[in-house]
């Protein structure tokens, strides 16, 4: 639809309807982008700095748990190394001493240790086991296959992968390499599987973090607790990722942390560092939705309280833009019955001159035949005439048109006189004779209404100075509501005039249908009407008061439904002498 001026109060009703229901939408949608835009500008900026401030800090925490327990467990590895080279300061050449030595360094280390050593056996260089203290039947063991011990001769102590062994149960090995008597021999310790995964399993952080350890070619070193998807190369390719991308490239023992998405389609945090040499690899890892459970639920709250803020702000901007577009529709109104009101003034002007050249016009002929009439009646007078049988009707014929044509012209000279008093301006005028003028003007409507007039003027009355032609649109705008509060029932008008204390008072008295008490406050009020569409404009009382105080007076009602309305003006009494 067009848009269309607010000013333009001549369209019909229903496309006035829709043209504010239109404004309506309008001024919502407005207030609605002005009030949300800044809001969704900050909030966004503000979500942004969170997450990235949440995501750092998550990243921190995984980072520092990593490099806590990596550090733990190499402390941990070393020191049970520590433990196997202290051991081996103190073995004896012969085997057999050999074995008893080691029964009683094992008791020493599971009462210090509890069962981290499960049992100590020395080794010769050709791979067979000579002395041997444990719960296990491995006196005489053949370990020249095994990788640990292969490593055991190349270096002076090493760690072994997690494997299961000859006894068929998963555990490592910590050896250490001696020379005694110028013999090589390897003195080893087994390490409790159990006792070292549950060191890794400690580490578990909400619902879904939990760690885990893979040597180089993938395998694990811990349980993973059945929480890893078991994928072909998962492992491997998962440890690509940490290893270095060339054969000069050294390992890293930083900390690297990467996303990744695990068979269902679930983000997952994976944080991983290298431990025992770069030997093994320890992996946290953690579903994204767990690590940031805290930001989802800052999320959701201020989701919520954004939510109910925005229903906020819509609703006022809803009772806003009504409100508003009321106020527009009520002034766009209150302006169309004001251009009526000018439109009805300008036909009552127009009227009213008319109807005083009518009567100008009509007083002409009316004069003429007044003085006919007379001439007529001398004529009777004459001799011949004088014996007519019906001179008695002829003199009462021309006594009633002379009366009659009197009449006409007083009543076109009332109405000359109160056409021509368009002026403002103030003179001393004496209440009882405009009064008098007014009402003889409206006695003809009265009658028609069924009403009675009775006038009770205080006299002598002393003068008032206003504008006369002001007044007389105060007393006849009270004199007709008084005739159309009576309307087809009849009543009685009554107008008193009287003086006190420095006023002059008049009283406009009427029997009709009263107002109500809720309505009284309000009739001076311009456009405040009770009278049926199209019957009122409701600027009549509000001009009477507005020209009553703009002489010095005021202007009160009383009034009780179904009994009478009574209007009393109080003007300021000149300071003369009555008359």
């Amino acid at each position: 639809m067009p848009w269309r001026d607010p000013q333009d109060v001549t369209r019909p009703t229903e496309d006035a309807a829709v043209y504010y229901r239109s404004l309506t939408r309008n001024m919502l949608l407005a207030i609605v982008a002005v009030a949300f835009i800044p809001v969704f500008l900050v909030s966004g900026l503000i979500f942004l700095e969170l997450q990235a401030a949440y995501q750092e800090k998550v990243q921190d925490q995984m980072r520092e748990l990593v490099e806590k327990h990596r550090q733990q467990i190499d402390m941990f590895l070393r020191e049970r190394l520590s433990d196997i080279q202290f051991v081996a300061l103190g073995l004896p050449e012969d085997p057999m001493a050999s074995e008893r030595f080691l029964r009683e360094k094992l008791s020493g280390l599971q009462q210090a240790f509890g069962p981290v050593f499960v049992d100590l056996g020395l080794v010769d260089v050709g791979g067979s086991q000579i002395a041997y203290a444990g719960p296990f039947q491995l006196n005489r063991a053949d370990y020249a296959d095994a990788p640990w011990f292969r490593r055991a001769r190349e270096r002076s102590s090493t760690v072994s992968d997690v494997f299961l062994g000859l006894r068929g149960l998963p555990h490592f090995i910590v050896a250490v390499q001696l020379s005694h008597g110028g013999r090589d021999r390897i003195l080893r310790a087994t390490i409790d599987f159990v006792a070292f995964n549950t060191l890794v399993e400690s580490i578990r952080v909400g619902r879904t973090g939990f760690a885990y350890i893979l040597n180089r070619n993938g395998e694990f070193q811990t349980s993973p607790g059945g929480q890893i998807e078991e994928t072909p190369d998962y492992h491997k390719v998962f440890l690509a990722s940490f290893l270095p991308q060339g054969p000069l490239t050294p390992v890293t023992d930083r900390v690297q942390i990467f996303e990744r998405s695990d068979a269902k389609g679930r983000k997952i945090l994976c944080a991983g560092a290298f431990l025992k040499e770069g030997e093994w690899l320890m992996i946290y890892q953690q579903l994204a939705s767990d690590a940031f459970s805290q930001l989802t639920h800052i999320k959701r709250v201020a989701g919520l309280i954004f939510l109910g803020g925005g229903l906020l702000i819509v609703s006022m901007a809803w009772l806003l833009s009504r409100r508003m577009v009321g106020h527009i529709a009520s002034s766009n109104r209150d302006k169309e019955l004001m251009n009526q009101q000018v439109i009805e003034t300008g036909k009552l002007a127009s009227i009213g001159e008319l109807a005083a050249g009518i009567a100008h016009e009509i007083n002409n002929p009316v004069a003429i035949m007044v003085e006919e009439a007379g001439w007529i009646q001398d004529l009777l007078q004459e001799e011949d005439l004088k014996q007519s049988a019906n001179l008695d009707e002829f003199q009462r014929a021309l006594n009633q048109i002379r009366t009659q044509g009197n009449r006409c012209k007083e009543i076109t000279h009332k109405l000359l006189s109160f056409a021509r008093k368009t002026d403002s301006r103030i003179q001393e005028v004496q209440l009882n004779i405009l009064i008098g003028e007014l009402v003889a003007l409206t006695e003809q409507r009265a009658k028609y209404n069924l009403v009675e007039i009775q006038t009770h003027f205080q006299s002598p009355l002393p003068l008032v100075r206003v504008s006369p032609s002001e007044l007389q649109q105060v007393f006849l705008n009270l004199i007709n509501n008084a005739l159309d509060a009576m309307q087809r029932k009849g009543g009685i008008l009554t107008i008193t005039t009287h003086h006190g204390d420095g006023l002059v008072s008049v009283e406009f008295s009427d029997t009709g249908m009263g107002i109500p008490q809720a309505n009284l406050p309000r009739i001076f009020d311009p456009f405040f009407t009770t009278k049926a569409v199209g019957k009122g404009t409701g600027l009549g009382l509000s001009i009477c008061y507005g020209i009553v105080s703009k002489m010095g007076g005021n202007i009160e009602v009383q009034s009780v439904v179904d009994v009478g309305t009574t209007f009393r003006i109080h003007l300021p009494a000149l300071n003369s002498e009555a008359v």
